[in-house]
């Protein structure tokens, strides 16, 4: 497969001014191949989300590249930037109550994307967007509705709905199950699965929750302050994990079998995660890192191949 996106040595601060910045995304590289699904975990606050808003432009770009296919990516998008590239990388949010305007119908929602790009007349768009409802898993006459009459679940149809519509080959999911109940996440992923396979689509899933990432995923990446410590298959990730940072993760994940779960021996990460404003100098996981050694407080480490994944750590 070829790749799709190229990231080489993005970074994101946020200034804050008086001379402090937050480090949100520090240094990352990594390719994403066509028809691929990269799942992006770690920590809140690790940077993940502001990774996937880098990528499409909605945060401008510090320093660093995004590559689509041939193109390199503006680092600040101007409005005949996203009438280029939206059709081509879309989003699908987190928050499935905050990310709809509750003063349109949700066929207005779904069609206002090809109306602007101008892919479609207005009544190509209505009729398009109740395929899509129907293909959601919602029904042609609830396009006269407005979010508030639906549920978390039925609004996240509706925004993946309103991001397919546009036929996109790349697709930031930034934790879209996370605000679901339970009984509704696997829904909404299997109906992501089964839409990026059947529309080719590559996908960059970002989420809290392991077990989801390694059912829905390719490959695995982990990001820690800021920083990608660990990325690779993602069955390699999970039941191999290289990095300190990873195995206590995995280590803390919940197991799905209540007799398993109360037997298993509690695992936490020690200390508390630095500040993005003031890095610490050398691993960022240093500090609270069980295998810490002398050189991990001096000498920041690259991502190296160790077997089939790319470790940062010193250990290798």
């Amino acid at each position: 497969m070829s790749e799709l996106i190229r990231i080489r040595s993005l970074c994101k601060l946020f200034d804050l001014g008086h001379g402090q910045r937050v480090h949100a995304v520090d240094n990352i590289s990594f390719d994403i191949a066509e028809r691929e699904i990269v799942g992006l975990v770690g920590e809140s606050g690790s940077g993940k989300s502001t990774l996937g808003k880098t990528l499409l432009g909605l945060h401008d770009k510090t320093s660093g590249e995004v590559q689509y296919r041939d193109e390199i990516l503006p680092a600040r998008y101007h409005s005949a930037d996203y009438r280029r590239y939206a059709r081509r990388m879309q989003m699908i949010f987190q928050d499935p109550y905050s990310s709809l305007n509750p003063r349109m119908t949700v066929g207005e929602i779904i069609a206002e994307g090809p109306r602007l790009h101008g892919m479609m007349t207005a009544a190509q768009a209505r009729e398009a967007s109740g395929e899509w409802l129907r293909r959601v898993g919602l029904h042609p006459d609830h396009m006269s509705r407005y979010p508030h009459e639906f549920s978390g679940g039925q609004r996240q149809r509706i925004g993946i709905a309103r991001a397919l519509i546009l036929e996109p080959e790349f697709v930031v999911c930034d934790e879209p199950i996370s605000a679901l109940d339970v009984s509704v996440q696997a829904q909404v992923v299997n109906l992501l699965s089964e839409l990026q396979e059947s529309l080719g689509l590559t996908l960059l899933f970002i989420a809290h929750d392991l077990s989801m990432v390694r059912y829905v995923s390719d490959r695995m990446a982990v990001m820690y302050l800021g920083a990608l410590v660990e990325i690779g298959p993602v069955d390699a990730v999970y039941f191999q994990p290289r990095h300190p940072y990873t195995q206590v993760l995995v280590a803390s994940n919940p197991e799905p079998d209540p007799q398993s779960e109360r037997q298993r021996v509690s695992t936490s990460i020690r200390g508390e995660i630095p500040s993005p404003v003031n890095v610490p100098e050398g691993c960022r996981f240093a500090g609270r890192c069980p295998k810490a050694m002398d050189v991990c407080r001096r000498s920041t480490p690259t991502l190296k191949p160790v077997e089939d994944s790319l470790v940062a750590c010193h250990l290798y």
